[in-house]
């Protein structure tokens, strides 16, 4: 019966390696969620093996994703599948997948939070009533809502806060001190908390933004990820932790204007549009730097 079910699912598509997928995705974008060191890695660190598969027209390559199983790689439901609920967090993803504009490619394989970029490419994908949030451009924020977060970073740091980058710290410290201002903020420990170090290691290369001190002690910071693709920017904000003690200095906030701010000026520096994504459009905090965007699903 499954092997049925795998041959309506993968019909018209063929396996191939995993240099297939990278270039595919160098040549036609993904977020992410689909990048091949994050597939590959991520999958590698779970244990469950990835089909990468081909979407072929008149011989020209068209689109290609990679699999597991009925599920896109790295998908949740498989992870618990297996056994391994939570090994890692990549969030509620948005996620583009490599290929081209015209492809018209059929899509069986389960996922969610497809991005609309894959509207038009893909047939099958169907719109989902959840959204994601995904950050405003700097024009769009207020002129008093900027001032009031350069002015909260001033205060804060005239309180003796400063503001690092996470290059200035090594993997195991960053997972030390999310995991802790995470336990601290939500009062659970952080999705993955036993391989975070592992996991922020495997995508060290792609981890950007900052973490904010005072008086010599950590009090937010972010996970956040970044790839290029030919034609954007891909940025994906996981969660965050913050000491309900520094509250006063609203540290979250004022790092969440530094993350997006810096990531604007890095896309616009490449000249490429930047779709930095909060995830599920879930929270009202959200609505103040983000707009809700459709997202689809199969």
């Amino acid at each position: 019966m499954f092997n049925r079910f795998q041959a309506f699912r993968e019909r018209g598509w063929s396996n191939v390696d995993a240099l297939t997928y990278s270039d595919a995705w160098h040549r036609f974008g993904g977020s992410v969620a689909t990048h091949p060191k994050v597939v590959e890695r991520l999958a590698g660190l779970a244990g469950i093996p990835v089909r990468y598969q081909a979407w072929e027209q008149n011989r020209e390559l068209k689109a290609c994703i990679a699999t597991w199983g009925p599920d896109l790689a790295l998908s949740k439901s498989t992870l618990q599948r297996n056994g391994k609920k939570g090994l890692f967090d990549l969030g509620n993803a948005e996620l583009i997948l490599p290929a081209a504009a015209d492809a018209q490619v059929t899509l069986r394989h389960r996922a969610r939070y497809l991005s609309a970029l894959n509207a038009g490419r893909f047939v099958g994908i169907k719109l989902q009533a959840e959204q994601l949030a995904m950050a405003r451009t700097p024009e769009e924020l207020s002129k008093k809502f900027c001032y009031n977060k350069r002015r909260e970073l001033r205060l804060m740091e005239e309180a003796g806060g400063v503001v690092r980058p996470v290059q200035d710290f090594s993997s195991a410290d960053l997972a030390a001190m999310y995991c802790d201002l995470f336990q601290r903020r939500w009062g659970f420990p952080a999705t993955g908390a036993k391989h975070m170090a592992q996991v922020l290691k495997l995508l060290r290369e792609l981890l950007i933004g900052s973490v904010i001190f005072l008086n010599n002690a950590p009090i937010a910071i972010q996970l956040v990820y970044r790839v290029e693709a030919p034609e954007w920017v891909s940025v994906e904000y996981i969660n965050g932790g913050v000491d309900p003690k520094a509250r006063v200095f609203s540290p979250g906030s004022v790092l969440s204007f530094l993350n997006t701010q810096n990531a604007w000026k890095k896309a616009r520096e490449v000249g490429k549009p930047l779709r930095f994504s909060f995830g599920r459009a879930d929270c009202a905090y959200k609505n103040r730097w983000c707009n809700s965007v459709l997202v689809f699903t199969v």
